[in-house]
């Protein structure tokens, strides 16, 4: 009787759970059992193990053979363990030495030929192995990159099982033959999803991808296109058509700074998980810019799907730019499902697979019409739109969804003077860059020692009595919510976007000028004296 185990690890989302596989050899009729609640694709990891040890010069046990998935309890699904179910049975098999991997994670689908072909999660699940303590991984070659961001673990990348027998066995590494060069690596096949990556990107540097010096006019939304980058504050933007609302919303990526270490890992994990990584960039550095057709689903924006949940839109656009084009046409049950990733920074998703935790912390952006015709606002346009469909179209955003964004901007059609450049050239994506970054190294040094990073995820009731502004700087506000024209929420977001004016201004602590200004930002009604700073 043999018997040997390996590791591999089992993704539910974008967490990892590691799996001990333990082979069993025993006399009897050869047959080959595999329980532990796999799924259809990792049942069939039974023929392709077979094969690819065989094909690999190993002779395959002609004994009763149970490969058991510890522990049963937590579903596997996908190809990603055949690496280990091979490694394991090779054990048992006593063909390499037990003990070498006995504590060694092996991540990757076996081909008929035995060659190891990469798969999706691989950043998750080594992070999740070396959370449970675990120094030594094996992966496919191809994501070798990938799974060395994990500090502290040391990682091996395989082409064929010949060299992973090899190794195992302290005998020379044979050669693989590579692809022929300028031929697609087939092999890649199996990191991206067909259309799971539509409407995402990653936002370019400045200077490389589209300008705010593009954009003619519009200086009060570029305002707020800035103030939304400093302080990660959530924006909606009305205005007739062509008026440049997408415009904007698609240079909003390139003024955010690039993502930390940190930061960059967890959308990493995401976009490996969800299929979307660009080949040959195993860190994504920039952030995502995610912009569904208003035809999504709930299940395509908050994640979902049949069997395990898969991250959605909020999730793609982790620590980057959700853009929401005609959002009044979007459905109202999917908008309404926003609301809780906006306030809590995640999504969880329950299905009968399973409850699945996602991360969906980002800076969402609304594009809207005024009404279906989009000509509602313009002097003598003819809108021909009647009273009740625009008050009806309008509604279609609800007040509790809205309520959650910071930044209201009318975006007014562009006259003949910018548009042709006799107003003035705007400036250019570097320049605003540069002062969002700077902004925000003012509230991080700030909010040093906190949870909070940004000044849009600092609560409110901090804000009131910690980090309070001047005296009598809120005094516009405060009426406003004694009339009812500011919820409690409302008022709280008015000091977070005051305070990101004022480190956009430089100044210490926000006066009446950043919170008359917050107001304005939010209602679009003129409040006092504006606040001066870096906007241009």
């Amino acid at each position: 009787m043999g018997f040997a185990r390996a590791c591999s690890v089992a993704l539910v989302g974008v967490e990892g759970v590691v799996v001990e596989v333990q082979a069993d050899l025993e006399p009897g009729v050869p047959a080959f059992t595999l329980v532990g609640l796999p799924d259809k694709s990792l049942v069939e990891s039974r023929d392709r193990v077979r094969a690819a040890v065989v094909n690999s010069g190993a002779e395959w046990p002609q004994k009763k053979l149970t490969v058991g998935l510890s522990p049963a309890s937590v579903p596997k699904s996908g190809s990603g363990f055949d690496l280990a179910v091979a490694a394991a049975v090779l054990g048992a098999a006593e063909r390499v030495d037990p003990r070498a991997i006995a504590d060694l994670v092996l991540i990757g689908e076996l081909g008929l030929d035995g060659r190891v072909r990469p798969v999706r999660g691989i950043l998750p699940a080594v992070l999740a192995a070396a959370e449970a303590g675990y120094q030594h991984v094996v992966v496919p070659e191809q994501t070798a990159g990938e799974a060395a961001l994990v500090p502290g673990v040391s990682v091996l990348g395989v082409r064929t099982l010949r060299q992973l027998i090899a190794v195992l066995a302290d005998e020379p590494v044979p050669d693989e033959e590579a692809d022929q060069p300028g031929r697609p690596d087939a092999m890649l096949a199996g990191l991206l999803v067909p259309g799971a990556g539509i409407g995402t990107g990653i936002a370019p540097a400045p200077g490389e991808g589209p300008d705010l010096a593009d954009v003619a006019g519009q200086h009060t939304a570029r305002r707020a296109l800035e103030t939304a980058a400093a302080g990660g504050h959530h924006l909606l933007l009305t205005g007739p058509p062509g008026a440049g609302k997408t415009m904007l919303a698609e240079r909003l990526p390139a003024v955010l700074p690039p993502l930390t270490r940190a930061e960059a890992l967890e959308v990493t994990a995401v976009h490996s998980v969800a299929g979307i990584l660009p080949p040959g960039e195993p860190l994504v550095r920039r952030p995502p810019y995610c912009a569904p057709h208003h035809s999504a689903t709930m299940q395509s924006l908050v994640g979902g799907g049949n069997g395990t949940p898969r991250p959605g839109a909020v999730s793609l656009a982790h620590r980057g730019v959700l853009f929401l084009d005609e959002a009044p046409e979007f459905s109202g049950k999917a908008l309404d499902a926003l609301r809780q990733p906006l306030e809590s920074g995640h999504v969880v998703v329950a299905r009968s697979a399973g409850v699945v935790r996602l991360p969906a912390r980002f800076l969402m952006v609304l594009a809207a019409n005024p009404c279906p015709c989009g000509r509602h606002t313009l002097v003598g346009a003819a809108c021909e739109c009647p009273a009740a469909l625009v008050r009806r179209y309008q509604a279609r955003l609800s007040g509790p969804l809205l309520d959650r964004v910071d930044l209201r901007v009318t975006v007014e059609p562009v006259d003949r003077a910018d548009l042709l450049g006799q107003g003035g050239r705007g400036e250019p994506t570097a320049a605003v860059a540069a002062r969002v970054q700077e902004a925000r190294e003012r509230a991080a040094a700030r909010l040093t020692g906190t949870p909070w990073q940004l000044n849009a995820e600092v609560p409110g009731h901090e804000l009131r009595t910690r980090w309070q502004p001047t005296p009598g700087a809120l005094a516009s506000a405060e009426r406003d919510l004694e009339r009812g024209l500011l919820t409690a929420r409302g008022l709280d977001r008015i000091l977070r976007v005051a305070w990101t004016l004022a480190d956009l201004a430089g100044r210490d602590r926000p006066g009446p000028a950043e919170v008359n200004q917050a107001l304005e930002l939010r209602t679009g009604v003129p409040r006092g004296v504006p606040a001066t700073g870096g906007f241009r």
